[in-house]
């Protein structure tokens, strides 16, 4: 429906985003009907994920429009990595308080750039007036019996987590506290690289997998509950960029990197024999990956500082409704 009020037409920026898109030969028929028409090829799964960002909770209102839109797909996009599956599609909806072309073509850089550079196509969404929100569903495919789940961790499995996990919660911390702010954490807050490569190349070593949205303890404990298994984790061993390190004191540091969120890197498990295995296929992703602690009999995850003393946090992680 248009609103004469609200800047430009809907079907105007409808029209103005599917000019920009590149199709692939699977989509028989993309933007510009009551739905989509895709191929999906003959012996593969569909794996789908969708999320919501909304300005204030997933993102501060001063993020650059072309941000928003790589991190609205990037978040998306980190969750098919999870799977160990190959994206494809995507469908946006785009709820906007009015039809500011400006910012609509900003955000589309942002998406498209990211969607360009992972082969994704998109294939459809909506347009609508109200708060800013953003909603994206991805599609992607797997082999049947290659998709990593939360509920195969294994007692005696390596944990591993790629990256370095703590900068974008270091990011939002500058940022609530408005003081000085690191650009090369804002930038992981902003823009987070979905480990794509690395999780299709894991599909067939790692048992479980899980990407760190609310935090890594949190995210870990997924896992658990889901395989029925407990954890331990060696804190002293998660890995810290220079600027988290050099932006807080060691506590602090310590407590973003084990509860903080939005890093969208990958926590998985793998037999402890295929160590060097996990690492080559770190090394030919250009992912770094960490082993970091090992899964357990029990329930739970249970973390451990330097000295050897267990570590109790806060919280373990974000929960939007705590």
């Amino acid at each position: 429906m248009t609103d004469p009020q609200a800047g430009t037409p809907e079907f105007d920026l409808i029209d103005r985003i599917r000019r920009r898109v590149h199709a692939r030969e699977d989509v028989v028929l993309g933007i510009g009907d009551d739905a989509a028409l895709l191929r999906v090829p003959a012996g593969k799964l569909l794996v789908v994920a969708a999320d919501t960002l909304n300005a204030g909770v997933h993102f501060p209102e001063d993020t650059a429009p072309a941000d928003v839109g790589w991190k609205s797909l990037a978040v998306n996009l980190s969750d098919l990595a999870a799977m160990g599956a190959e994206p494809a599609w995507c469908t946006l909806s785009l709820s906007l308080p009015g039809g500011d072309v400006r910012w609509v073509d900003g955000f589309i850089d942002g998406f498209l750039e990211l969607a360009h550079a992972h082969g994704v196509a998109l294939v459809g969404g909506d347009t609508t007036r109200g708060p800013l929100s953003i909603s994206v569903t991805v599609h992607g495919f797997v082999a049947p019996g290659r998709a990593l789940r939360r509920d195969a961790a294994r007692v005696d499995d390596d944990i591993w987590v790629s990256g370095t996990p703590g900068d974008a919660a270091g990011a939002l911390a500058q940022w609530r506290e408005d003081g000085v702010r690191d650009g090369a954490l804002r930038s992981r807050l902003d823009r987070p690289t979905p480990r794509v490569a690395l999780g299709v190349a894991l599909a067939d070593v790692a048992h479980a997998c899980i990407d760190i949205s609310d935090g890594l303890l949190a995210d870990l404990a997924h896992v658990c509950r889901a395989s029925g298994v407990g954890a331990r984790v060696e804190l002293d061993r998660v890995p810290a960029s220079d600027a988290l390190r050099a932006a807080f004191d060691d506590a602090t540091r310590q407590t973003l990197q084990a509860t903080g969120g939005d890093d969208y890197e990958l926590c998985f498990t793998a037999p402890a024999e295929l160590r060097d295995e996990v690492e080559r296929i770190a090394r030919e992703a250009g992912t770094p990956a960490a082993r970091i602690g090992r899964i357990e009999a029990g329930q739970g995850v249970d973390a451990f500082d330097a000295g050897g003393a267990r570590w109790h946090p806060g919280r373990a992680g974000y929960q939007h409704f705590a």
